[in-house]
């Protein structure tokens, strides 16, 4: 077997890669790290969950509407950190830069980064730059890794039967729009990625009731995310499809294009399990933040073993993880 594209885009196919890469016997033998693919791994230190999370981007292009590499790599690690209920503390930073690279757009970049990491209130505070001759690379690699606090531990795991599913907003927009802006489709300026670093809305959210479960719908995007957590859980879910939020242009274009746009990253969204009788105050606190506006209650956990959605016709349907995601490099 040779690694193709598919190994890396976070669907069934990737686990099977994951399998392989993690079958080591120095893993974090407490549950919560290498071998529970989790968003991070928890090391108790001082009497404190210090999260410990890594991440590589190679989004193609490296700008695109609503962000560019920079902005996402700072999110994505800090948005790994926020799943586990980790307050970002610390980041790194290694960049591997094709030779002939223009000067101004890593500048630009950097800046990027700057704005995002004041967004959550951490910092960079170490890295490593290698530069490849021409031709080895076509384009910008970043990668960051994140250490934050968790004063509770959130897994993706922990779903419980009752629980609410919350969505912290609009679904498939980052995968849209990069896939739009790929093909050069023009919608005004009005498809944008939603990237976004969300430790301040998920803060806001952990003191307003009580979340079982988090996950980010990133590779794979929601479809993927939901049938993750169900599984690791041991439970069921059931989604309405009238609840889930869509921009309508996003969902348009996802038409156009022939893809399922529950199968497309979000890089600004989070899906939660929230005990019943605090889903409408997490709800709440949620759209209390500018990047929780639209923020929707979409299912609920049953027992059971798979994830199945309501439709608006008054049927019913399986929401199957995805092979692999139809939106490569997206992140």
């Amino acid at each position: 077997m040779k690694v193709n594209l598919m190994h890396g885009a976070g669907g069934e196919v990737m686990g099977e890669l994951l399998q392989i890469i993690t079958n080591l016997k120095h893993t974090n033998a407490g549950g919560i790290g290498l071998e529970s693919l989790d968003d991070g791994a928890v090391i108790p230190m001082c009497g404190q969950n210090v999260v410990f999370t890594t991440d590589s981007h190679v989004v193609s292009p490296i700008f695109f509407p609503g962000g560019d590499i920079g902005r996402i790599a700072v999110c994505g690690t800090v948005n790994d950190l926020a799943m586990m209920g980790g307050r970002p503390i610390a980041l790194s930073c290694g960049m591997v830069i094709p030779e002939g690279f223009e000067v101004a757009d890593l500048e630009r970049i950097v800046a990027s980064m700057d704005i995002a990491l004041g967004e959550c209130g951490a910092n960079l505070v170490t890295g490593d730059t290698k530069v490849l001759e021409r031709g080895a690379l076509d384009a910008l690699i970043i990668n960051t890794a994140g250490i934050g606090v968790a004063d509770r531990v959130v897994r993706d795991n922990g779903l419980l039967p009752g629980d609410a599913i919350v969505v912290s907003g609009t679904i498939g927009d980052h995968g849209i729009a990069i896939m739009a802006h790929r093909e050069g489709f023009d919608f005004g300026g009005q498809i944008r990625s939603d990237v976004a670093p969300l430790w301040m809305l998920v803060e806001r959210a952990l003191a307003a009731g009580d979340i079982h479960a988090m996950k980010d719908p990133t590779r794979g995007g929601f479809a993927n995310a939901i049938n993750e957590m169900a599984k690791k859980s041991g439970v069921g879910v059931v989604i309405e499809e009238e609840a889930l939020p869509f921009k309508k242009n996003v969902k348009s274009a996802a038409g156009m294009l022939g893809i399922d746009p529950l199968e497309v990253a979000n890089e600004g969204k989070v899906v939660m399990g929230v005990a019943p009788g605090d889903a409408e105050a997490v709800l709440a606190a949620l759209r209390s933040h500018p990047y929780g506006r639209d923020a929707a209650i979409v299912g609920k956990v049953v027992e059971g073993s798979h994830v199945v959605m309501r439709t608006a016709i008054g049927g019913e349907r399986f929401i199957e993880p995805p092979i692999g995601d139809p939106v490569p490099r997206v992140c």
